[in-house]
C-alpha cells in the first residue's frame, strides 16, 4: 500500500514540475501549450499502461486455453489484438490534442 502512494507522489511531482517546464518556455504567449503537451502525454502513457495490463491478462488467459485445446487459437488472437488497440487510440488522442 505504502509503494503505491509513493508513486502516486512522485507522479503528481514529475507532472507540477514537467508544467512549469513548459510554463517557463512560453512566456507572454497566453497560449496553454505546455497543459496540450502534458494532456498528450498523460492520454499516450494512460493509454499503453492499460493496453499493456490487458494484453498481459488477455494473453494470459488465450495461452492456457491454447495449451488446454489448441483450436482455439484462432478464436482467442484476435481478441490480444483488440487490446493492443487500446494502445492505438492514446497515441491518436495524443496526437490529435496536439495537432489541434
Amino acid at each position: 500500500m505504502r509503494r503505491g502512494k509513493i508513486g502516486v507522489l512522485v507522479f503528481l511531482l514529475l507532472l507540477g514540475g514537467s508544467g512549469v517546464v513548459f510554463a517557463a518556455g512560453e512566456e507572454g504567449s497566453g497560449d496553454s501549450s505546455g497543459v496540450r503537451y502534458i494532456a498528450a502525454a498523460v492520454a499516450v502513457g494512460i493509454g499503453c499502461i492499460g493496453g499493456g495490463l490487458a494484453v498481459g491478462r488477455i494473453g494470459a488467459a488465450a495461452m492456457g486455453a491454447m495449451s488446454e485445446n489448441p483450436e482455439l487459437s484462432g478464436k482467442a488472437m484476435p481478441f490480444v489484438g483488440l487490446a493492443e488497440g487500446i494502445c492505438l487510440w492514446g497515441f491518436l488522442v495524443g496526437l490529435l490534442i496536439l495537432v489541434l
